[in-house]
């Protein structure tokens, strides 16, 4: 007996292969065995692995043929799915339920009873003079990767002792694991980035470290700046790029990767509803407008977790689970809605690994919602057993205790955390959540006392008042109106420190508050030390002797961070 739905359609077509179109394609299959399924892919690669293009780059992923997951072929074999490669659809007719294709014999109409859009990304062209010049290269698709590729190993194979040069425009994820490529490859790189600082969702305290990191492996640094024009120098491709504060930067490559917009123009000539960005609207079983045609992936809109913000989310988690319910809700079986979206994202630079799942600190103020922020340094193990690494934890939450969002860097542990608290996030976790949750501990893998337990430790006493703070934006209010006391040691206080800081170590504080208080003449007592740790003490100390305190959130890492012409220490 068959088990098909009496309602399930008999041919489904598919626009679009990779993440969102063949998860769709596939789970269709898996539940309807008897269903015509006819995926169409314009390019000749309908499933590979995109994300792992950087690192086919750098040589890391030694076989090209890795990244290639499936083939029509293979898809034919295992799923009886009609994959035609090399097949652009033109256009959509709702009414008639056609699709309008092009191939390489002409074009062709192909009915449908349901149709899935997931038609991805195009990547935005930056108004820059001399972008289409042979040696501007992406990263995105695998000719992009075969493209680059070929041009950089005749670069290196023809180099002499001076390394060619290549310039990363675009300091985001992907222009990011670029750069680590490039150099793998034994480029000298330049790295330009029209925000303040380098991975621009990342918070301004963070993107230091990230900075710091990218300089020690060689990468010049542009940030605040744009590519204005490239200008060919000769003819075996090199060009000059110039910038937006005058510079200009020989190079021998050039990779654009500068963000990504909704591939939505099928969607929107087919009279579908857009939303404000452009992105494809679909409702919580990803069908759109139209009843008979679902949509997923980078085009379509989602909502933002805690911000409830509208607009496309470009990543590869999310689109595979659009896929898998797209394809449940067009055969007709039970459906999880989807959840807003987290945005949760990892990066490698070099040594260091920088994380994020939920709004950043930018978000919450662009969406006029009350946080309290909360800064943390700890190891990612125990210190006493050998290799520990800092991790740099900053988290927001709402007055009533609820995590909003959380953003890591360090050289281990960064994802075991972030994984951890992007699923309590999702649980809808408070700070004494956190404070409660029971982790896997040995030595050689965290603490006691977690660094997502401290996250939850030091909100609680944030939120309860038992730790007023103040916050590295607030120096110059801090430095006029407040006795800044360093609780440092003075050999920490000697390689850096705030001016007119009146310095006491924390392990003296007792025996010298009249000092304090003579020095503080009626004015509040702001407190730093390097973490925040020892300033806790010594702001509890001074609060219990009747002083009005209030420790830095983050400590002399954070405020050196954010204000990068104090000394680090």
């Amino acid at each position: 007996m068959s088990t098909t739905p009496p309602t399930a359609p008999a041919r489904i077509v598919v626009v679009g292969g990779v993440a969102g179109g063949m998860s769709a394609a596939a789970r269709a299959r898996r539940l309807d065995e008897h269903a015509e399924i006819v995926v169409l892919e314009q390019s000749d690669y309908v499933s590979f692995a995109n994300c792992g293009l950087p690192y086919h780059l750098s040589g890391e992923i030694a076989e090209r043929e890795a990244l290639l997951l499936h083939t029509p072929a293979s898809l034919a074999a295992a799923l009886a799915l009609d994959v035609r490669t090399g097949t652009r659809v033109t256009a959509v007719d709702p009414a008639a339920r056609t699709v309008t294709v092009l191939t390489a014999d002409g074009p062709d109409t192909l009915s449908y009873d349901a149709l899935l859009l997931a038609p991805g990304a195009v990547a935005v062209r930056p108004p820059i003079d001399g972008l289409d010049h042979p040696s501007v290269h992406a990263l995105r698709t695998v000719p992009d990767l075969d493209a680059l590729d070929a041009r950089v190993a005749a670069l290196t194979r023809d180099a002499g002792s001076t390394p060619p040069t290549a310039v990363v425009v675009g300091a985001g994820f992907i222009g990011l694991e670029a750069v680590e490529a490039l150099v793998a490859r034994g480029l000298q790189v330049h790295l330009v980035e029209l925000a303040e600082h380098v991975l621009p969702p990342l918070d301004a305290e963070l993107a230091p470290l990230v900075a710091d990191e990218l300089t020690a492996h060689g990468v010049h640094l542009h940030v605040g700046t744009s590519a204005r024009r490239i200008t060919a120098r000769d003819d075996d491709g090199a060009v000059t790029v110039t910038l937006s504060d005058g510079t200009d930067v020989p190079a021998d490559v050039v990779v654009v990767n500068v963000g990504v917009r909704p591939a939505s123009d099928l969607a929107r000539d087919a009279g579908l509803d857009l939303g404000p960005t452009g992105a494809i609207r679909v409702d919580a079983d990803q069908r759109t407008s139209d009843p008979h045609i679902w949509a997923v992936g980078d085009a379509v809109e989602v909502t933002r977790a805690v911000t409830g913000a509208l607009g496309p989310v470009p990543l590869a988690g999310p689109a595979n689970r659009q896929g898998r319910r797209a394809a449940d809700s067009m055969l007709g079986r039970r459906t999880t809605p989807q959840a807003p979206v987290l945005g949760t994202a990892i990066v490698r630079v070099f040594g260091l690994t920088a994380a994020m799942t939920g709004p950043g600190q930018a978000d919450l103020r662009r969406a006029g919602m009350a946080h309290e922020v909360v800064r943390i340094h700890p190891g990612h193990h125990a210190g006493y057993f050998p290799g520990a690494e800092q991790v740099h934890l900053v988290a927001t939450f709402a007055p009533d205790g609820r995590l909003l969002g959380v953003q890591g860097v360090g050289r281990d542990g960064v994802d075991k955390r972030i994984d951890v608290l992007a699923t309590a996030l999702r649980a809808g976790m408070t700070a004494d959540d956190l404070a409660e949750l029971e982790l896997a501990y040995a030595p050689p893998y965290g603490s006691a006392k977690d660094p997502v337990n401290m996250l939850g430790f030091v909100a609680q006493n944030v939120l309860d008042g038992t730790m007023p703070q103040w916050h590295p934006d607030e120096l110059d209010a801090v430095l006029a109106e407040t006795l800044v006391l360093d609780v440092r040691s003075r050999a920490e206080y000697g390689r850096g420190h705030l001016e007119g800081a009146l310095n006491i170590p924390h392990t003296e504080l007792r025996a010298r508050l009249d000092e304090v208080r003579d020095a503080a003449g009626g004015r509040p007592v702001s407190v730093h030390c390097a973490s925040g740790v020892r300033s806790h003490i010594a702001t509890r100390v001074l609060l219990a002797a009747g002083l009005d305190a209030r420790n830095l959130s983050g400590g002399w890492l954070t405020l050196t961070a954010v204000h990068p012409r104090l000394t680090r220490a």
